[in-house]
């Protein structure tokens, strides 16, 4: 393939989209507030925002690619996030708090991916009861609680202010979880089965693809990126009570179908949720600088999934045409 249809292919990917689609917003609103961009924290804030948002759209894009989603992630950002300010209360060194809101998470996912993988019942069903399970077990282990900043080690909270070359530790984490999810999807075994079977699960189960147990890792690993994500939040804003993590779920979801991962599964990448992610902070941020109101904020968040859904469908459809055509050809 030359450099001229690769460029081509590049231009056409939906990832291409989405990456004009943040900078025309970054442009319109960096014309209309100049802080929003050219300033020290504005240019902070655009790349550390996203960062927790976009570690909890890595997991949910894996168990959305095999045909599942995962509508308990914001409780386990909370749940994780208040086990980590305990912990710290506790006395326990950070590597080890780290490791164990982690693990924690991780446990969270496999419970859903057990019950949705052996239960067969629906994931939507699953972890929608999960959801409200998770954050009651925050709610009633919380109360009317919280913990304070000042609860915290001044070392672990630097992990949300601290930059390395001008770019914000969370956000350096961030990429990193991306790059080794993108380099599991397209370069291992696990990787392709994933997308085989949320392209055709009956397929997968007549070929001899162990489909419960990818369902379980996809869970078990969104857990455990959730995980990780309260550990960010427990660092980025110190405070945490017993709403921390909440709408989370949505905006992960809403995150990956914008980036181009198919809700019917098999279609899409994780750097196309990541990127969906971005734009999504990035918008919520924008809107209020260009003086809309709060309604229109999420209007406009609504008519991009809906957008992107739309935008699936067309392509499938022309998908399935275009192999009709070229059977019929040959």
């Amino acid at each position: 393939m030359n450099a001229r249809a690769v460029l081509g292919r590049v231009l056409r990917s939906r990832e291409s989209g989405i990456a004009l689609v943040l900078l025309v917003v970054v442009a319109i609103t960096t014309w209309r507030n100049p802080a929003f961009l050219f300033s020290a924290d504005g240019f902070r804030d655009l790349l550390l925002t996203p960062s927790i948002l976009l570690v909890v759209a890595l997991g949910q894009g894996l168990v959305i690619l095999t045909r599942n989603v995962d509508l308990s992630v914001g409780s386990v950002v909370g749940l994780t996030a208040y086990l980590v300010g305990t912990l710290f209360q506790l006395g326990l060194p950070i590597p080890v708090v780290v490791v164990a809101g982690c693990l924690a998470g991780a446990l969270l996912g496999l419970v859903n991916g057990m019950l949705v993988a052996f239960g067969r019942v629906p994931s939507m069903v699953i972890t929608l009861g999960t959801l409200y399970a998770y954050r009651g077990i925050n709610v009633w282990w919380t109360g009317s609680d919280r913990i304070d900043a000042s609860e915290l080690p001044p070392a672990f909270l630097r992990l949300g202010t601290q930059q390395i070359l001008g770019i914000p530790v969370l956000t350096i984490i961030a990429v990193v979880a991306l790059a080794a999810v993108a380099w599991y999807l397209h370069n291992t075994r696990g990787g392709r089965e994933c997308y085989a079977i949320g392209s055709a699960p009956d397929a997968a189960i007549l070929y001899g693809l162990d489909v419960r147990r990818r369902v379980l890792v996809a869970f078990a690993f969104s857990g455990l990126m959730a995980g990780l994500a309260g550990v960010l939040f427990a660092a980025r804003y110190g405070t945490i009570n017993s709403q921390a993590g909440d709408g989370f779920e949505l905006e992960a979801v809403g995150a990956a179908v914008i980036g181009g991962v198919a809700i019917t599964g098999g279609v899409g990448t994780i750097a196309g949720a990541a990127l969906g992610a971005v734009l999504l902070v990035t918008i919520n941020r924008a809107l209020p600088v260009l003086g809309i109101p709060d309604f229109w904020q999420r209007a406009v968040v609504g008519v991009l999934i809906l957008g992107a859904i739309v935008m699936d469908r067309v392509l499938a459809v022309r998908e399935h045409r275009r192999r009709i055509e070229k059977r019929a050809a040959s």
